[in-house]
């Protein structure tokens, strides 16, 4: 049976709560005025709501949510995306993957954890990343790009621990015969992003699924539809899928609210992957099929 997997990013969930003068210090100052002067003008919540609708229409086997729910990362914004997860799936149907803004400040990582380890737990219990949920003939890898960074860097990093763990577990799986999607928030690869936006060890990500493969990756943080490719063992081209921002009112096609639909099937000892693009229409009203996706 074909397992299909649909993959929404980068929600930016709006109104932002009502601040304390306090709760506005260092990066959190930028980020508000960055809120009100553009981005609350951009991210719609009723677009998003019929976003959602029309991923549940689809009936997806599993819902894949790689980070950005909120925008400041204050505590009160982690009790509406906590709400918000809970309308995109129960646990054990959909995961989540942290973004820079959920990591946007030290202070903010307690309740990022709090809120979401429900949907961020492998099928081991263990709240760590990376982890590893096994549905049908589908490994799902969850990694976690987003750290507190300076003023004015939207920057990622995994760093070594997380890097040998998904070595690991890409071995594993593949011994396994289970096709092996690692999600993750930044774009994995070295042209990824632009200078302060990137992942900062994409280089050796890059050197990991040389070694140890994959059969895809999927992320969020451009706020675009995009489709490059990493390469794996034997030279094997590993796509890497970028998906447009969830809550996106304008824009161009692949950059205004969309999500991915991926069918994944087992051919023989082989694995077939197609996906396809659902967002917002040409009318800005209406969710429906934006075509398929060269992998």
């Amino acid at each position: 049976m074909p397992f299909l997997l649909a993959h929404l990013s980068d929600l930016h969930l709006g109104p932002l709560p009502r601040p304390r003068a306090r709760d506005l210090a260092g990066k959190r100052l930028t980020g508000w005025f960055n809120w009100e002067r553009s981005r609350a003008h951009v991210h719609n919540m009723d677009v998003l709501a019929s976003l959602i609708a029309d991923i549940h229409a689809q009936k997806p086997d599993h819902i894949a949510v790689t980070g950005d729910l909120a925008n400041i990362g204050l505590s009160q914004e982690f009790e509406l995306a906590r709400n918000v997860m809970q309308t995109i799936g129960a646990p054990d149907f959909a995961s989540f993957t942290p973004g820079n803004h959920d990591a946007y400040v030290r202070s903010s990582l307690d309740h990022l954890a709090r809120a979401f380890a429900p949907w961020a737990a492998g099928d081991d219990g263990a709240a760590a990343y990376p982890y590893l949920r096994v549905r049908g003939d589908v490994a799902l890898i969850g990694l976690s790009s987003g750290v507190p960074t300076a003023p004015f860097m939207a920057s990622g990093k995994l760093g070594p621990r997380q890097r040998d763990a998904l070595g690991r577990m890409l071995d594993e799986t593949k011994a396994r015969g289970l096709a092996r999607i690692v999600m993750l928030h930044h774009p994995p690869h070295k042209t990824g992003a632009s200078i302060g936006r990137g992942l900062m060890d994409a280089a050796a990500f890059e050197t990991l699924i040389a070694r140890h493969g994959a059969e895809l990756v999927i992320h969020g943080h451009n706020h675009r539809l995009s489709v490059m490719h990493l390469r794996g063992p034997d030279r094997r081209p590993v796509p890497v899928v970028g998906v447009a921002s969830a809550s996106a009112a304008g824009g161009s096609r692949t950059h205004r609210a969309g999500y991915n639909l991926f069918r994944i099937v087992r051919e023989g000892a082989g694995i077939a992957i197609s996906a396809q693009a659902r967002g917002l229409m040409d009318d800005r009203a209406t969710i429906g099929d934006l075509g398929p996706i060269a992998l």
